[in-house]
């Protein structure tokens, strides 16, 4: 979906209508379209990012920002949310910060409301709040598998519920934040994988659900990212005391992933996996689920 710098005739040299043009310096002219086509992508365009206040939903607030977009951002830790806004001023862009717990139905509901009372409509809308439970199968109770599917499924579908009947008016875009953990599950976060299934699953439906609509659904899947999700326990606090074990060489720093993920949503892609070991794994998990199965058990003995 790109904009490329556009004219009428013209060729190489420069004629048009059998004139020849002035020159312009071509590193000036050419850093000059590129910015302006990046700008243009969501220029004016309202973007509503729920869990924005870090990690990827902030990195996504300043990245929709630099292309033009007016950013509001929603989360339950209102000092971040205000962080972000600042941030988002100083590069010249307009924010806001909405309150929202995506377990409450009601608080989505008037989190949408607020938005499209403050700019007037919605283009963009991120369901991206999440967290992971972590443990095995065995050792969680009831109530840690309900706070994981009550964030992470129940509050991207009513994200969604409540976007689209405003995103209709404008054809614009709704985007789902998977993992590639919906496509292969790993000991100790059986919890967090079966929630991102259920997000795949929601996204697919919803891709099928809109065609026709103007309004298009993608469902992204990033691989290991730099954000705060380690640092949140089993009952959603944060904690910054706790410790990330992710592989720090794999993971992809939260702007960069931004940039992929705001491209993905430009070009309405149906779903899309990053990064190169996501892709790998995700690749596996849907392929070679048996060799995924023989890597994660190979050298383990078994348990009686």
């Amino acid at each position: 979906m790109g904009h490329g710098p556009g004219g009428r005739g013209g060729g190489r040299d420069g004629r048009q209508d059998g004139r020849v043009a002035p020159r312009r310096p071509v590193a000036a002219d050419a850093g000059s379209c590129y910015a302006q086509t990046m700008a243009k992508r969501f220029d004016n365009q309202v973007v509503w990012i729920t869990g924005g206040g870090s990690g990827i939903g902030r990195a996504l607030a300043l990245g929709f920002a630099d292309e033009g977009a007016i950013v509001a951002v929603s989360g339950r830790r209102e000092d971040r949310l205000r962080e972000v806004v600042q941030e988002l001023e100083a590069r010249g862009a307009k924010g806001l910060a909405v309150r929202c717990d995506v377990t409450d139905e009601a608080s989505v509901a008037e989190a949408v409301q607020k938005v499209v009372r403050t700019f007037g409509g919605l283009d963009v809308a991120v369901a991206n709040a999440g967290f992971s439970v972590a443990g095995r199968i065995e050792k969680l109770s009831a109530a840690d598998w309900r706070r994981q599917l009550d964030v992470n499924v129940i509050g991207t579908a009513m994200t969604a519920r409540y976007a689209i009947p405003h995103l209709r008016e404008r054809k614009g875009r709704l985007a789902l934040v998977g993992s590639v953990a919906a496509m292969v599950s790993t000991p100790g976060v059986g919890a967090y994988s079966a929630s991102k299934y259920a997000v795949r699953a929601i996204g697919q439906a919803l891709a099928v659900e809109l065609h026709g609509s103007g309004v298009t659904c993608t469902t992204i899947h990033p691989g290991f990212i730099e954000s705060e999700i380690a640092q949140v326990d089993n009952q959603g606090r944060y904690d910054a005391s706790r410790t990330d074990g992710r592989p720090k060489n794999l993971m992809w720093p939260a702007p960069r992933a931004a940039r992929a993920m705001i491209d993905a949503i430009a070009r309405r892609k149906r779903e899309y996996t990053f990064t190169g070991h996501g892709k790998l794994g995700a690749f596996a998990g849907r392929h070679a689920p048996g060799v995924v199965h023989f890597g994660l058990t190979r050298g383990k003995s078994k348990k009686k």
